[in-house]
């Protein structure tokens, strides 16, 4: 589906709004509502969705590379097999979302709350995680948070901490 010239739907409320497939490449979706929506396989390189409201939103397969979520509340969305990669989530609150082999290499998922997030297979390579929680992450594993960028102030559950801090110290230092 094409969207129309308009990408631009700031503050829009796209509640439950069908969007599968959609060309929303470099649309401004900043405090957008998506509550519901399905994105699945969308074209979303580039967007804006600072501050959007994705809670329980279907994402599967969808293109966000480069995208904009910073602040963006995405709580128990459905983003398995997304694309990430060098997309802004920083203060994102990703509590309980399904990032089921994900691309998030490079991303910026600094103080972003995992909380309970299904990270199984998830590509972490060269994600920044500084300050991030990720306490009670599911399938989160000793070798996706050795390819992160840092692991400074993050929260992690022991079994993943104190083997980490071992066997990768720099990894917990502050970034320069």
């Amino acid at each position: 589906m094409d969207i129309p010239e308009r990408k631009d739907f700031r503050g829009a409320n796209l509640i439950g709004a069908n969007l599968q497939g959609a060309n929303l490449r470099d649309a401004d979706l900043a405090e957008a509502d998506l509550q519901g929506a399905n994105l699945t396989k969308a074209k979303l390189q580039g967007a804006n969705l600072q501050g959007a409201y994705l809670r329980g939103a279907s994402c599967e397969k969808a293109n966000l590379i480069g995208s904009n979520l910073q602040g963006a509340y995405i709580q128990e969305a459905n983003l398995q097999e997304v694309n990430l990669q060098e997309a802004n989530l920083q203060m994102a609150n990703l509590q309980e979302a399904n990032l089921q082999m994900a691309n998030l290499q490079e991303a910026n998922l600094q103080m972003a709350d995992l909380q309970g997030a299904n990270l199984q297979m998830a590509d972490l390579q060269g994600a920044n995680i500084q300050g991030s929680n990720l306490e009670g992450a599911r399938n989160l594993s000793f070798d996706q948070l050795s390819k992160v960028k840092t692991l400074y102030e993050t929260k992690l559950d022991d079994e993943l901490l104190i083997p980490l801090k071992d066997k990768y110290p720099a990894l917990f230092e502050e970034p320069k």
